[in-house]
């Protein structure tokens, strides 16, 4: 059975080995596939508001990030991104790995989760999102550059987490 739980420092390495082998395969992420450790680590631990793991017994097995999507007035709206570790995927974490960060973000105050570029050829998440109530809002022309197909599409995900109105001021 699976754990989320907020991340720490100490679990960096688990991640920095889920992180490695999901950007390496250049088919979901605008991460460079070179990208140093360190780098990472800022872009996936640090600079987000939060992180969370998922754990199996003492092995992190998948992560995900809540963070601002813009600053000041947009900061009402959050940026969720999501890996799991090749060997766990298919068994549904993803989908938890969702509804945790979904309520997790309501928590946190936010008004609304946005995913800025989900890449089109990534069929199981843009299938899994919209299960969750998530709505493409926009497709960006040939916005990712995919390791294998070169060129494609990626849209803009939207879901609204409360039906109150969305006034920060």
């Amino acid at each position: 059975m699976y754990t989320i739980r907020e991340a720490t420092h100490k679990d960096w390495p688990g991640i920095w080995t889920i992180f490695k082998d999901v950007v390496s395969s250049g088919d979901t992420y605008p991460f460079a596939p070179n990208m140093t450790q360190q780098e990472a680590q800022e872009a996936w631990l640090n600079a987000p508001k939060v992180t969370f793991v998922a754990m199996l017994g003492e092995d992190v097995v998948a992560t995900y990030y809540l963070k601002d999507n813009q600053p000041g007035l947009g900061a009402h709206v959050c940026n969720a991104g999501y890996m799991v570790r090749k060997d766990q995927r298919g068994q549904g974490l993803g989908a938890s790995l969702c509804k945790h960060s979904l309520a997790a973000a309501r928590i946190l105050g936010y008004k609304a989760m946005q995913y800025n570029l989900v890449v089109s050829t990534n069929v199981g998440a843009i299938g899994l999102w919209k299960k969750l109530g998530f709505d493409i809002i926009g497709t960006l022309p040939k916005a990712f550059c995919h390791v294998k197909h070169g060129l494609v599409d990626a849209y803009i995900m939207y879901q609204i987490l409360e039906n109150e109105d969305v006034n920060p001021v």
